[in-house]
């Protein structure tokens, strides 16, 4: 047998984790290539195929899977070690993955990291926009960020930011052209954004006036996936859209949008910082963690 390496299995691991090996390469960043040939000495060193590889897809064998769920928790345990060591440094160090959807990296996440960054030199952040529900663990992420409804039961977890609240907003040209909505039932009549999650829901609208609680379901010609393009969409007098108020507030007090129903907009419960409760976090995380609970979001603000 020849000589096996600990970063041969990290990168199977990775391979797997990821799904192919493109992504993989990319989350790494080295080459395709040279992690095919990582996987090529590591199955023959072992003298036994680990991977199938379809020109679409790459799947564990029999023999693959049962060492991944072996390798798994001895990779995290060696982490874990490494971490340990870190805590002997001067100042923490290391990689921190983060996991957050698009509207949390842009008015929370962004600036709390980039502060961080200057705080704590030596530790490197990866964020990854995303607003699918995913398993952080096993994907390889120190944290993700959620609502509250969305964590699961064995997780930590610590406000991010203050409390949010949407906006209902449409440009002047439209409302000029179409009139405005005095209530939620009116909505019915306009030409709404619509926005969808990426497993296919539509994202429906909540409205709340003394204790009575209304969802509606927009209707119109245009639906996007991104908070990005419904904003696009309404500065361009394409209907009205329902966006964080933190994306519209700029183009509100320049005039270039009008908040519509303000008397319906209900406030939201916070975004929440994530991690699991049965890992020990890193020396870097937890001052990522102690950086967070201190943080003045309103001086940022």
């Amino acid at each position: 047998m020849n000589p096996l390496r600990l970063d041969s299995f990290d990168v199977f691991v990775a391979i797997v984790r990821c799904g192919g090996f493109r992504a993989a390469a990319l989350e790494r960043g080295v080459s395709s290539s040279a992690l095919s040939q990582t996987m090529n000495a590591l199955e023959e060193a072992l003298g036994i195929r680990l991977l199938n590889r379809t020109t679409r897809s790459v799947f564990p064998t029999e023999a693959g899977q049962r060492l991944l769920e072996r390798l798994a928790p001895a990779l995290g345990d060696i982490r874990l070690a490494i971490a340990e060591v870190d805590e002997l440094r001067d100042s923490p160090s290391g990689t921190l993955r983060i996991n957050a959807p698009a509207p949390a990296v842009d008015h929370f996440l962004c600036p709390l990291v980039f502060d961080f960054m200057d705080a704590y030199q030596e530790v490197k952040i990866e964020i990854i926009s995303d607003a699918a529900v995913i398993d952080i663990v096993e994907q390889g992420f120190d944290a993700g960020v959620r609502f509250g409804k969305q964590l699961a039961q064995d997780m930590i977890a610590l406000p991010l930011g203050p409390a949010l609240r949407y906006a209902i907003v449409a440009s002047p040209d439209y409302i000029g052209r179409w009139g405005q909505p005095q209530t939620p039932h009116e909505l019915v009549d306009h030409d709404c954004i619509r926005r969808r999650f990426p497993g296919g829901t539509l994202v429906t609208w909540q409205f709340d006036e003394a204790g009575e609680e209304i969802e509606v379901t927009p209707t119109g010609r245009l639906t996007v996936s991104s908070a990005h393009n419904e904003l696009q969409a309404a500065l361009a007098g394409r209907g009205i859209a329902h966006v964080l108020d933190d994306y519209a507030k700029p183009h509100i007090q320049t005039g270039r949008l009008v908040e519509l129903l303000l008397d319906w907009s209900p406030t939201l419960p916070h975004w929440f910082l994530y991690y699991p409760s049965r890992r020990l976090p890193s020396a870097a995380m937890r001052a990522f963690l102690d950086y967070m609970r201190n943080y003045d979001w309103q001086a940022r603000t």
